[in-house]
């Protein structure tokens, strides 16, 4: 698998004030950790992402993950793609949530 850029989280500047051990977790495990296997491309791995937050409904977690998505080489036109997809599986009404966090993203 070719290289790829270190994925690094922002838990402790986004909660460790309030959340110590959440946002640990968050930069040790979850991205030095877990987003740093080699055995999936940071890409699919953004893509994977987006699609269970879609599904999931979580508008603002999609907000940072699809500038991640843009960050490890998804386009803004895979990402719609994506998002129109998951409206037949995820359901009409989140995909239109996620649509319109994927447009304040591109555009802001």
């Amino acid at each position: 698998m070719p290289e790829q850029p270190k994925q690094v989280g922002g838990g402790r500047r986004a909660v460790g004030d309030i959340a110590p051990k959440l946002a640990e977790l968050t930069d040790d495990v979850l991205f030095a950790d877990v987003w740093n296997r080699g055995e999936l491309a940071a890409r699919d791995r953004s893509l994977v992402t987006v699609a269970a937050l879609v599904a999931g409904g979580d508008a603002e977690q999609l907000r940072f993950h699809l500038g991640r998505a843009r960050e490890n080489g998804l386009t803004e036109t895979e990402l719609v793609e994506a998002i129109t997809h998951l409206a037949f599986y995820a359901g009409w009404p989140k995909a239109m949530t996620a649509i319109t966090v994927a447009k304040q993203v591109f555009t802001g």
